[in-house]
């Protein structure tokens, strides 16, 4: 039995429904990643979970038991939000054993659970501090800590990194990860951040609108989209994705050429409309189709360039080149790619290929 399971979870604020009817089965000691654009319903999906939003449909079960209706302090979860919401006149301890002191465990108790959650964070020579003696990522920790103390069956985390700068994200990501490994706890982290998604996650679930696009393992998601929107979504350099009109045959006319799709079990018909995806990197062969660009800008990132451009019709490509010159803008590069690599999608985004 799955130790979270969520079954056609619904929410609505009076006439508005927000989340539409959300299933998935959470394993014990897994990693989920709820990911998805601002206004996806994630965070709500993550607060009906933690018992602080209503539930308006459907069940939800931690441990094989219904929660619905148990209040969130006997739900077994504890949560990192995205402010640290620490008391600024405690001390690091103070903070992270204030739970525990409010439902009155003994004091040894206490001092062990602070003690060992310390030093997992690496906060031991700080416990006497105040948030303001600390860092962003050091407060970040101790929100961490004060949920570690808990011992709670399923961790929430809800975008915990937002608030972080560039260096500290990563860092702090590094750190959630150990965490996990460490712990072997459940965990359901929400973010917006497809890179954390993918760094972070057994599992990712890719929300838009209230509705689930897809759930699956990061590199599965990242090579084999269901749709338009997840092969979007996931990735940074997103896929890129060009227009193109099927020939019947099995090839495609895009950007003035012709490309034949390897293992196309089913053809659209000719003169349908659809849109032939390939990703940054994939343009990057040494040989296969061709595919000549007009040159905009170019990133230098030591190894890696990225090469912004367009095709003929104007269609903006992003390329991912390694170890070559970069062009100079206004200049007219042809790209190659293999087209096993390309995916394929019919006009309303789906899958073809």
């Amino acid at each position: 039995m799955a130790q979270l399971a969520l079954r056609d979870i619904r929410k609505s604020y009076g006439s508005v429904d927000v989340i539409h009817g959300v299933s998935l089965e959470v394993e014990e000691g897994e990693l989920v990643v709820f990911v998805g654009p601002s206004g996806c319903g994630k965070s709500t999906l993550l607060r009906m979970i933690a018992g602080l939003e209503d539930i308006t449909g459907g069940e939800l079960t931690i441990g094989g038991e219904r929660m619905n209706d148990v209040e969130p302090a006997d739900r077994g979860v504890a949560m990192v939000f995205q402010s640290y919401a620490l008391y600024p006149h405690m001390t690091v301890a103070d903070n992270m054993s204030f739970g525990l002191r409010m439902t009155r465990h003994p004091k040894a108790e206490i001092e062990e659970k602070v003690r060992h959650a310390a030093d997992i964070l690496q906060l031991t020579p700080l416990l006497e501090r105040k948030p303001s003696q600390l860092s962003g990522g050091q407060r970040q920790r101790v929100a961490i800590g004060r949920a570690i103390v808990r011992n709670p069956e399923v961790f929430l985390f809800d975008e915990p990194l937002s608030n972080l700068d560039a260096e500290l994200r990563v860092q702090t990501r590094v750190e959630i990860a150990k965490l996990h490994a460490a712990l072997g706890n459940t965990m359901i982290y929400v973010t917006h951040d497809q890179t954390e998604a993918m760094t972070l996650a057994d599992r990712i679930v890719v929300l838009r609108g209230g509705r689930v696009e897809q759930i699956g393992a990061p590199v599965s998601l990242y090579h084999d989209p269901d749709n338009l929107f997840v092969a979007g979504f996931i990735g940074s350099p997103r896929m890129n994705f060009l227009k193109a009109v099927a020939n019947g045959d099995g090839t495609v006319s895009v950007a003035g050429g012709n490309v034949r799709l390897p293992d196309l079990q089913h053809p659209p018909a000719a003169g349908q409309e659809v849109t032939f995806g390939i990703r940054p990197e994939h343009l990057d062969a040494e040989s296969g189709n061709e595919l000549p660009i007009t040159v905009d800008v170019s990133e230098e990132l030591g190894a890696t360039t990225y090469v912004y451009g367009t095709v003929e019709g104007g269609e903006p490509v992003i390329a991912e080149r390694r170890n070559r010159e970069a062009p100079r803008h206004g200049e007219t590069i042809t790209l190659r790619f293999d087209p096993a690599h390309a995916r394929l999608f019919d006009r309303d985004g789906l899958r073809i290929r």
